[in-house]
């Protein structure tokens, strides 16, 4: 089976993890704080805040910009729920814009029409999906003409770029994950980066109940316990040491394997120009979606459907009531096909095959 993931762990990762077991400091300590600086810095941000998840980050993002009832957020419609969820969460209302067809990600030209209309927005997160960076310049370009904070969800797009700049520097804030599946992996794990010490301070104090970062067990805010632990940070610190390289097999596969759809009936990703796509997915178009996945399946070849639903249509959000057909179309037809670093020539070459025999009979 050629699996849609499989995440890529060393004799280092396990070393490091040893000896945090055998040092007895596992939960959040020094070796928390060196990845957070080491990611900051591979990021071109003054700081970073490591936190359990990518959610968990999300949230602490969010009540760090100080999103409150009646607040709302504009954000994708076709995402991970979490996108969302973490809105909610820090108690504010998602407001869902559609996405351009072509690259999956936030239309600006809806997500300005619903700022223009509604005065209540008082933020944007924006999210990069499948590793691709959206049109972030535009939509900084909005969030400055309508005074509101730019939140990055980089849970997909470790080592994307946009204009030659990190994805996660654009916002007031960039939220990364390190869940399994992800470019690079701490097992679970998340990450807040900002150039604002203001918002740092406050992330930092949120995800460890409110304490303040200067005074143990002084706790100027109610907050939660998002921190992340030693054991992660260790596996994450050699991850990242191979992200660059992770980054670029997985767009070398990606290159390889539209190369070898080219004149089919597949839709094959689009990187614009200007964006410089981390492939955290490889997501292609197909009328007979679901089809083509128990086709490949049947030949030992992972898909993955990411996602169903948009998320208005999620059971979650029965009470919403939106136009987003591209985003629902997007539903209908998207599979991803694998293209990370464990996959062979050889891999690409039957993935391509089985979809073409698939697709032309």
């Amino acid at each position: 089976m050629i699996p849609i993931a499989n995440p890529l762990l060393t004799d280092a990762e396990v070393d490091s993890v040893t000896e945090v077991l055998q040092s007895g400091m596992l939960a959040d300590g020094p070796r928390v704080r060196s990845f957070e600086k080491q990611f900051a810095e591979y990021c071109g941000t003054s700081h970073g805040i490591a936190t359990s998840n990518g959610t968990t980050a999300l949230h602490a993002a969010l009540e760090a910009a100080g999103i409150e009832a009646g607040d709302k957020v504009v954000t994708s419609s076709f995402s991970f729920v979490a996108s969302a969820n973490a809105i909610r969460l820090a108690g504010g209302e998602p407001v869902f814009a559609d996405i351009d067809p072509t690259t999956f990600n936030l239309d600006p030209g809806h997500v300005k029409e619903l700022v223009s209309e509604d005065n209540d927005i008082t933020a944007i997160l924006a999210v990069h999906l499948y590793g691709l960076p959206c049109d972030i310049e535009r939509l900084t370009e909005i969030a400055d003409q309508h005074d509101l904070l730019l939140i990055e969800d980089a849970a997909q797009a470790h080592g994307a770029r946009c204009l030659d700049s990190p994805i996660g520097t654009f916002g007031d804030f960039g939220c990364f994950s390190f869940y399994p599946t992800k470019n690079m992996t701490t097992g679970e794990g998340g990450m807040v980066v900002t150039d604002r010490p203001d918002l740092a301070e406050q992330v930092r104090s949120f995800v460890n109940h409110g304490r303040d970062p200067n005074a143990a067990y002084e706790h100027t805010a109610v907050g939660h316990n998002f921190r992340l632990n030693s054991i992660a940070a260790a596996i994450g610190q050699h991850q990242l040491e191979k992200l660059p390289g992770f980054v670029e097999e997985r767009r070398a596969n990606a290159q390889r394997l539209t190369d070898l759809l080219e004149g089919s009936d597949i839709r094959v990703p689009k990187e614009p120009d200007g964006r410089r796509h981390a492939y955290h997915q490889y997501t292609i178009r197909y009328h007979d979606r679901d089809g083509l996945a128990e086709y490949l399946e049947s030949h030992d070849i992972g898909t993955g459907v990411y996602y169903p639903h948009a998320i208005p249509d999620q059971q979650a959000y029965d009470e919403v009531d939106v136009e987003v057909p591209h985003a629902r179309q997007a539903a209908d037809d998207v599979l991803s096909l694998p293209v990370h670093p464990a996959v062979s020539e050889t891999d690409i070459e039957k993935i391509a095959m089985r979809v073409r025999e698939y697709t032309e009979t």
